[in-house]
């Protein structure tokens, strides 16, 4: 009898064990359809949204959303006296839609009840150019952009976008000189929970436990020696583990000191896969669902893969893109020059 129950236990260990172990796949090629294509556009900024749906805005005003279902197109352009717009950053909550342009003025608008875009902040003066923007729940969301007087520009909302205000230099870490962040894939800034973790050209990341009331900065061994080298892009898989990627857009088949990884929520980081691949990439989203171990980084030189959180990466494409987000562990959608595209990874 004591036998039998020996080996049930380890019949019952070994069964838990294997059914708990993780395996990351293998992914080796992803197929690319073009959902959207303009020759007059610059797309930089996707979201998805709550049903499902895929929202972008670009430069030239224009802005838009998919309806995966009918797999037909929506699309406006936003007009703001003769301005020609540009708009790298957008963001949702379950009820609004949400775009912010570039360079002076900083123009954010929103959904209003009318079915028209409503201008919700303007912010106009010398260096004012905004990044990237994102929501912490319904209610709360900010938004990030170069550093004027000493300080990153950051405003707040906390009613559900009405309003936004603008955190004093005083409140903030003091920025290096020209600081600011990478317009290059709306991924300057990441989320989770209460916490929120900012990237910048400098190489630092700004955190903030307590949805930006307060504020530390860490600076990481990313290459930040020149103005267009720093961090172009950062993602977390949870509050622990997180990932940045950046290098030198002039120069992007360098591939040094460009990777960095952290486990411990931001407070240290270190350089992964030195002198590997991905050269320069703008965009690097963990795959949902898949333990922090998978992410894709996308730039205009291609598409790399990586099973091991980051230590190995291979290149599977040369498809061109800005920015990435995914819809599932395997299906994604990615927009860059004169495209948004749907992609599905194979292994």
């Amino acid at each position: 009898m004591k036998r039998i129950m020996l080996l049930l236990l380890i019949t019952v260990f070994f069964s838990c064990k294997k059914e708990n172990q993780f395996i990351s796949r293998n992914i080796k090629s992803v197929t690319v359809e073009t959902i959207l294509q303009d020759s007059l556009l610059s797309i930089r900024a996707i979201d998805i949204l709550n049903d499902k749906s895929l929202a972008f805005a670009a430069n030239n005003g224009a802005f838009g959303l998919y309806n995966p279902k009918t797999k037909l197109w929506q699309t406006s352009v936003q007009k703001y006296d003769t301005l020609n717009l540009h708009f790298r950053a957008i963001a949702h909550t379950s009820t609004d839609f949400f775009m912010l342009s570039i360079e002076n003025p900083a123009l954010l608008f929103k959904t209003g009840d009318t079915g028209k875009m409503e201008l919700v902040y303007k912010e106009a003066g010398a260096g004012v150019f905004y990044d990237a923007i994102t929501f912490w729940n319904d209610n709360e969301g900010i938004a990030v952009g170069d550093s004027t007087n000493g300080c990153l520009s950051i405003i707040i909302t906390r009613d559900s976008g009405q309003t936004w205000q603008k955190l004093p230099c005083e409140n903030l870490p003091k920025a290096e000189t020209d600081e600011g962040a990478f317009a290059a894939s709306n991924t300057n800034i990441k989320v989770l929970g209460n916490k929120t973790w900012i990237a910048t050209t400098s190489g630092n990341v700004y955190f903030s436990e307590d949805k930006g009331v307060s504020w530390d900065v860490v600076n990481t061994p990313i290459v930040q020696d020149k103005a267009t080298e720093g961090i172009y892009s950062i993602d977390f898989y949870d509050e622990q583990n997180g990932f940045a990627i950046g290098g030198d857009y002039t120069n992007p088949d360098v591939n040094a000191t460009n990777k960095i990884k952290t486990t411990d929520g931001g407070k240290t980081w270190i350089l992964v896969a030195e002198n590997q691949i991905p050269n320069y990439k703008s965009c690097v989203q963990y795959i949902p669902n898949r333990k922090g171990n998978e992410l894709v980084a996308v730039g205009f030189n291609g598409i790399d893969f990586s099973m091991d959180s980051g230590e190995l990466w291979k290149h599977i494409s040369d498809e061109r893109f800005y920015s990435i987000r995914f819809l599932n562990d395997s299906v994604a959608y990615a927009s860059g020059a004169e495209r948004i595209s749907k992609l599905t990874f194979r292994e």
